[in-house]
């Protein structure tokens, strides 16, 4: 009963009822329909041979007996041809005058119900007869002056015998075909199974962790579909794995470089006599450990809220012209610092667009820090806010010396950092942030870059007259 639960034995029962199921119909309908098309050729042709007899009797000649008519008949299309008087109408009696033909093919017999029914209907009456255990196709015509019935039988036992081979035959290839079916459909179910178990295998190995292995199935049909959709998935997680054990590696790391800088500080204040001058240096470092440790945390936060659908974004009109002199006010010691100029340009008073103003701050952050952080000295580095139609934008621009190809590629990709003189600098979250923060705002950052210029273009859609709803 277990078997029976499985896809391979379950599709060979299928075919096998399928294949029974059309046997039966050749076998219930088919056959007996050839049966009756036999029967009634047996009759039309003996129901001619009446008629034709009827006809030449009209015109009998005075030198033709009636036994040699019917002799000739029965001869030529071996029938038996049996003339009936008759006697009386009312009621009805006949009485054989002429038996010619097959002696003793039909009993007889002055009580024929086919004549009988030709003599009461005086028209053309057919049926079949049963004497003894054989069965005979009759016609009788009666005469145009209604005295004389011609009746003439046949046998009709070879084509029910030809009948009775079809129907053996069938039944033997019936069970020739079912047993065919049976091997052929459990050989190919199986084959089908096997395909579905090795989905099924690629499945568990999936929900294990294990992505290493491909999912190979070429066949054209609805199970190879599917086996290239489970790739597709299998090579989707598998990606997502190795985002998430990149992510785990790399946060990792920038959670030890400060922690171990700070241990280092702490390690040289509590051991070493230090003067105040000294002290204070690190104590100033230690604090930039720290305020990097809590930027990243924030950071990590907010990777882990978008992440999860959780992040709460206000929708408020923003003046992106006050963000714009915000992130100016910020910056600017630390671009003297740096040795960049940075200014503002080109800026629209009609630029207010729809957003938080906190997230917009942390956008145009990542944006000026980025123009800061992978430029050289001396670069210029411009913030513009502008509309066009029913968008807003925050522009950050520098004259530095580009972004490559490959690098705009991956520069919004998680802990990517870029090089700059040499090594790699920042925790690589702050414009994979700000590009899924955008996004969160119904909006996008745009890159344009080449030697000499590079754009980071924030868009937002423009406010209208009412505001709408935070979205969660």
């Amino acid at each position: 009963m277990r078997h029976l639960q499985t896809v391979g034995a379950r599709l060979a029962l299928a075919l096998l009822l399928v294949v029974a199921a059309v046997l039966a119909f050749v076998y219930l309908i088919v056959t007996p329909s050839l049966e009756d098309r036999l029967i009634g050729s047996r009759e039309d042709q003996v129901a001619g041979i009446a008629a034709e007899i009827a006809t030449q009797w009209d015109s009998l000649p005075p030198t033709t007996t009636p036994e040699q008519l019917a002799e000739g008949y029965a001869a030529a299309t071996n029938t038996r041809v049996r003339f009936f008087r008759v006697d009386n109408r009312s009621p009805l009696s006949l009485s054989v005058q002429v038996d010619k033909g097959a002696g003793g093919s039909v009993a007889a017999s002055d009580t024929d119900p086919v004549a009988q029914k030709a003599a009461t209907d005086l028209d053309t009456a057919r049926g079949v007869v049963t004497s003894g255990d054989r069965r005979f196709a009759e016609a009788a015509q009666p005469s145009t002056d209604g005295k004389y019935v011609f009746l003439v039988s046949n046998s009709i036992e070879d084509s029910l015998g030809s009948v009775a081979l079809v129907k053996h035959r069938l039944v033997i290839s019936a069970l020739v075909a079912l047993v065919a079916a049976l091997l052929l459909g459990y050989a190919g179910a199986r084959l089908f199974a096997r395909r579905i178990r090795r989905l099924e295998r690629a499945a568990e190995r999936i929900a294990n962790g294990k992505f290493d292995e491909p999912i190979v199935d070429t066949s054209p049909d609805e199970l190879g579909q599917l086996a290239r959709a489970f790739e597709r998935m299998r090579q989707r997680l598998a990606g997502l794995e190795h985002a998430r054990r990149e992510f785990i590696a790399n946060a990792s790391h920038e959670l030890r470089t400060p922690l171990f800088s700070l241990g280092g500080h702490l390690e040289l204040l509590v051991e070493e006599d230090l003067d105040e001058a000294t002290t204070r240096e690190f104590l100033g470092r230690m604090r930039e450990q720290v305020d990097r440790l809590t930027k990243l945390a924030g950071e990590l936060l907010d990777l882990s809220r978008l992440d999860a659908g959780r992040l709460r974004v206000d929708r408020d009109p923003v003046d992106l012209a006050q963000v714009t002199e915000l992130l100016l006010d910020e910056f600017d010691s630390r671009a003297q610092g740096t040795g960049h100029e940075l200014s503002r340009d080109g800026i629209d008073g009609s630029a207010t667009g729809l957003g938080d103003q906190q997230r917009i701050l942390q956008v145009g952050r990542a944006l000026v820090e980025n123009a800061l952080r992978h430029t050289p000295a001396g670069t210029h580095v411009l913030v513009s806010a502008s509309r066009n139609g029913d968008r807003v934008a925050l522009s950050v621009e520098d004259d530095g010396p580009g972004i490559s190809e490959t690098a705009a590629v991956q520069v919004f990709e998680r802990f990517y950092r870029g090089d700059t003189g040499g090594r790699a600098s920042g925790s690589g979250l702050g414009l994979a942030i700000a590009r899924e923060l955008a996004v969160a705002m119904q909006g996008e950052i745009e890159l344009s870059s080449e030697p000499g210029r590079t754009v980071f273009t924030f868009w937002l859609p423009a406010a209208s007259s009412t505001s709408s709803p935070a979205i969660e």
